[in-house]
């Protein structure tokens, strides 16, 4: 080929690859490939020996440190409780006062507060069975507000002089599938029955257990109980508590003793029992539902004691309709003269009304009396309960009736109470 052919060759050819060039020199950086290419091509050798020894002290570090985290874990285990142990408690402030006309306590007009303490230890050893112990203090007196007068004691009220006691402890297991057992140096029946006597919340502690008269009164002893819940609703319990047990013996003719038996039926949104309660050997009624005639008992006689409950809730809340409770008691002892008294009890409560979570109640009922009284005692609450937060609730309340003091005079009274409620 000529000269003048290859020349004009060569430019054609650079002609046609100029815009391949280009293109490819925008995608790739030759020096970045050479670059790649010879790192690429050196080979590097590691020394066993020194690569082991750094990863050595970096494990020998990080075992340093978890052991320090395991020792830090072992002392905090050691001032905890015990993986078995659960503790949920509450403090309760209560501020208010009360009056009455004639005046039957000095104290009476004069605004106090108070406070109680309480904590909760649940252990189970078995995931079913559970040893209960309860722990309170508090500095309630039988001042006109606190520990009460005429059935006005306020169940959130403690009168322990602020000692730390331990107020509650009994040992509960199931037996096979529908039953239950309790047994502990301090509990009261109630503890021990199989059905739910009442859903109303109180504020004063005559208005808990649909009435705490004579067949649900009970006072902290040494008990034991069984309670029988079929599938059905239908349920049994029967229990017994014996004042001084500790000293005197359970159910011996020198302890006075509490026998109390309960048949209930119980479904989602409405339930009855009945329950009988015999009390032996001049049992005092620790009762809080009560004129100080109705709670006379011989000093060491015997006492048959009665009570009706039934309680029935709408399906849902929010509405203008309450739930209900209701309760009626009878007592009769074997003492000379009148010895039959009777109680009867009413609570409502509407929830969600303003708020979710708040709660109206409103209760009012006779206190136990012997059907001679010249004086038909009187007792009713009035009550709102706002909940803060899930820790933190306010409840004011109002609260009166009448009663008879010891010249059988007739009394009337009122008072007032707002507790504050911290749950932990």
């Amino acid at each position: 080929m000529k000269l003048f052919q290859k020349l004009l060759v060569a430019s054609t050819a650079v002609g046609l690859f100029a815009p391949i060039a280009a293109q490819a020199s925008e995608t790739m950086n030759l020096e970045d490939m050479n670059s790649y290419g010879r790192k690429d091509s050196k080979s590097q050798r590691f020394d066993n020996k020194t690569f082991i020894n750094e990863v050595s002290e970096e494990l020998a570090t990080l075992k340093g440190r978890i052991d320090g985290l395991q020792a830090q874990q072992n002392n905090f285990e050691a001032g905890s409780f015990s993986d078995t142990t659960t503790l949920d408690g509450k403090a309760v402030f209560t501020i208010g006062a009360f009056d009455s006309d004639p005046h039957t306590v000095t104290t009476e007009g004069d605004v106090v507060g108070m406070y109680s303490y309480t904590m909760n230890l649940n252990s189970s050893f078995t995931g079913d069975d559970n040893l209960y112990v309860r722990i309170k203090t508090g500095n309630a007196s039988g001042a006109a507000v606190g520990k009460g007068e005429a059935n006005t004691y306020i169940s959130a009220a403690k009168g322990s002089s602020d000692a730390l006691k331990v107020d509650k402890i009994w040992y509960t297991t199931p037996i096979g599938e529908s039953n239950t057992i309790w047994v502990g140096p301090k509990i009261e029946n109630y503890y021990m029955h199989a059905t739910t006597p009442s859903i109303y919340k109180p504020v004063l502690k005559a208005f808990t257990l649909g009435g705490n008269a004579a067949a649900y009164g009970a006072s902290t002893s040494p008990g034991a109980g069984w309670a029988y819940k079929a599938d059905n609703g239908f349920a049994v319990s029967s229990n017994f508590t014996t004042k001084s047990g500790n000293s005197t013996g359970l159910l011996t003719d020198e302890g006075a003793t509490s026998w109390a038996t309960q048949v209930g039926y119980t479904q989602p949104r409405y339930s009855v029992s009945a329950i009988v309660n015999q009390k032996y050997n001049g049992w005092a009624d620790t009762s809080y539902f009560t004129s100080d005639d109705g709670a006379v008992r011989p000093g060491d006689g015997s006492s048959t004691n009665i009570g009706l409950r039934a309680w029935w809730r709408p399906e849902e809340t929010g509405s203008a309709t309450p739930s209900i409770s209701v309760g009626y008691d009878t007592s009769e002892t074997d003492a000379t003269g009148n010895s039959n008294t009777t109680a009867y009890f009413v609570g409502l409560n509407w929830q969600d009304i303003f708020n979710a979570d708040d709660r109206i109640g409103a209760a009012i009922g006779q206190p136990q009396k012997h059907e001679d009284d010249t004086v038909d005692p009187f007792l009713y609450e009035v009550y709102y309960e706002y909940k803060v937060n899930d820790s933190v609730t306010l409840t004011p309340t109002v609260f009166g009736g009448t009663h008879k003091n010891s010249s059988d005079v007739e009394v009337d009274m009122f008072g007032y109470v707002l507790n504050t409620t911290f749950k932990f």
